[in-house]
């Protein structure tokens, strides 16, 4: 197979996946370019991969930018040098020798696909990632758990929503649908990039005999999914949706009677949350949301320079970033 595939890994403070992710890419039975993106890791997960694995080329953004733009970063350097494919994997994640070659070998078979998915085990390969298995639940994702049981599997099943912790995307769909958005900074972002992949008529794939294993069960809790930000983000999703309309009118209409309803019951803590609903809602950038919705409508290699004029907001510019280390 002469497909050029660039592994993208967005890393920070992963020091104790370097191991199991980055040595499972050395037995992929494809050749593989990986670049790290680190944003920012405090502890030696830098050194690590320097030390243990050569071949890996590291930037460093000296920050922590999110995970949609850290990746915009690694999209633009693997689409200049040529990829046919880029290949997200999370840091805690690791793969099946031949997942790459099997999803690059389903993608010939199925053009139509932008973005292609293997299956997600947990870390420790005795059942599904929890929350992959929600994504392919029957009304999601036909016909697979049917043909599991009939002993029929197809190569490749058509689904709605799978997250970006392994995504296969073809150089076609970072050309017509872009990178992520710059109204996400953590968790979301992929949510968005699917939608806007069926907006501009690509679709999404999940191959069954490819496989990779997600580390995510011992996590501990987020400050992502504490109340305030959860709606935050749950605002903008609904603002950055391509498909459809949307009015943040609706959004205050929505807030405020609630709040009457919560005063009216004389329910405290109702009225505490809408009351901080209302605080989320103003602290918003809504223009700035609404066109980068507009822009990600518009395709063309959204939100990335890709070195022919694309068109992006001044603050997406990847330039300052330092790289600490290339393979030769």
């Amino acid at each position: 197979m002469s497909a050029k595939v660039f592994v993208l890994i967005v890393t920070y403070n992963g020091a104790s996946w370097v191991t199991p992710c980055f040595s499972s890419l050395r037995q992929s039975t494809v050749p593989l370019h990986t670049i790290v993106i680190d944003n920012g890791s405090q502890d030696d997960t830098l050194a690590r991969i320097a030390a243990g694995y050569p071949e890996v080329e590291i930037v460093s953004t000296g920050k922590n930018h999110g995970f949609g733009k850290a990746n915009n970063i690694g999209m633009e350097r693997a689409y200049q040098r040529g990829a046919d494919y880029v290949f997200l994997l999370n840091q805690d994640a690791w793969i099946a020798p031949d997942a790459v070659a099997k999803l690059v070998e389903a993608h010939a078979r199925h053009p139509a696909c932008g973005i292609i998915s293997p299956m997600h085990l947990n870390g420790a390969g005795d059942g599904l990632d929890y929350g992959f298995s929600n994504y392919i639940a029957p009304h999601k994702c036909r016909g697979l758990y049917s043909d599991l049981f009939l002993g029929r599997m197809r190569e490749l099943y058509d689904v709605g929503f799978v997250n970006a912790a392994a995504w296969l995307m073809t150089r076609e769909c970072i050309e017509r649908v872009g990178g992520f958005s710059p109204s996400f900074f953590h968790y979301g972002e992929d949510d968005n990039y699917t939608q806007r992949l069926q907006f501009h008529k690509l679709k999404l794939g999940v191959v069954p005999a490819a496989r990779i294993y997600h580390d995510r069960e011992q996590r501990p809790p987020s400050k992502f999914f504490e109340s305030g930000e959860t709606f935050r983000r749950e605002v903008i999703a609904r603002a950055s949706n391509p498909n459809g309309d949307f009015s943040f009118g609706r959004e205050w209409v929505s807030v405020f009677a609630h709040l009457g309803y919560g005063l009216a019951r004389l329910n405290a803590a109702d009225v505490k949350l809408q009351l901080s609903k209302i605080r989320s809602l103003r602290g918003i950038d809504k223009p700035a949301i609404l066109a980068n919705r507009e822009r990600s409508k518009a395709g063309r290699a959204a939100f990335l320079d890709l070195g022919g004029g694309a068109v992006q907001p001044a603050a997406l510019s990847p330039t300052g970033f330092a790289v600490e280390h290339q393979p030769g």
